[in-house]
């Protein structure tokens, strides 16, 4: 049974079709990606599926909860985790004090709570940060520190938009190296967006390509890949299947927004 299933989902601001008829099913412990240029939806999706944007029209059903039952949307909330593109973390409180806020966020008792808190910085390589003030983190350690709050309460599916977005490769690498533990050792279901291809290449079992609100082609790397021809990347697969290059997409706004967050990550 699949733990996230749409079914021609869909959102409308005004005259604009932020995501058109969007159907898609992804299996429990998959690692999905959403690939797309800048303004193809992905980010409103994820927004959809963690129930922060109601949809227009259409189903969906995440970790068995049904996004049009008000009572199933408040219990979904609490078996899922999302890391947003914004920095989500406080930089004047220490990373041990961030987690211990969303512990008692996510109700979990406070014996509990201090060893889940230690028991994830220490995973995600924080361990010796853990009473550091987050503003003297790297972009990294932040992204890390990030994915760790989203984990404490031990989620069915974690949503991350952007997870390395503004980070160096070294720093980048490592924050792969958390994702594919977290599935290893918690099989948790993964849908995450990006514009790194190499990113998605790594991680991901299947990937969808958007393109003006519509997914338009699904499958693994690999088979994307061989779609195209003998030696493809996906970056030539992105290209094929949306006319566009991922140097020249998003306009001045996109730009600003994005190198807004990668200064902010250091």
């Amino acid at each position: 049974m699949s733990i996230i299933e749409t079914r021609k989902l869909t959102r409308i601001y005004g005259t604009l079709v932020a995501v058109d008829g969007l159907t898609l099913s992804i299996e429990p412990g998959e690692i999905f990606g959403l690939l797309g240029p800048n303004g193809a939806g992905k980010s409103t999706t994820i927004k959809m599926l963690t129930s922060l944007l109601p949809p227009t029209s259409g189903q969906a059903r995440v970790a068995g909860y049904d996004l049009a039952s008000p009572r199933d949307r408040a219990r979904l909330r609490s078996v899922i985790g999302y890391v947003p593109q914004l920095i989500s973390v406080d930089g004047a409180l220490t990373g041990y004090e961030n987690l211990l806020i969303f512990a008692r966020l996510y109700d979990i008792p406070r014996r509990e709570s201090i060893d889940r808190v230690r028991a994830m910085l220490d995973f995600m390589g924080l361990g010796e940060a853990a009473d550091t003030l987050v503003r003297k983190y790297s972009g990294g350690m932040i992204r890390r520190l990030e994915i760790a709050q989203a984990l404490l309460h031990h989620p069915h599916v974690l949503f991350l938009d952007e997870p390395t977005v503004g980070l160096d490769p070294v720093a980048r690498k490592t924050v792969w190296e958390r994702i594919e533990e977290l599935r290893a050792l918690y099989k948790t279901t993964i849908l995450l967006t990006t514009h790194y291809m190499e990113e998605a290449d790594h991680l991901c079992d299947r990937v969808a390509i958007m393109h003006l609100g519509k997914v338009v082609v699904t499958g693994t790397p690999a088979e994307l890949k061989a779609s195209i021809g003998k030696d493809a990347t996906l970056d030539d697969v992105f290209a094929h299947y949306t006319g566009e290059s991922l140097a020249s997409g998003g306009d001045y706004r996109d730009t600003r927004r994005t190198r807004h967050a990668a200064r902010r990550l250091g």
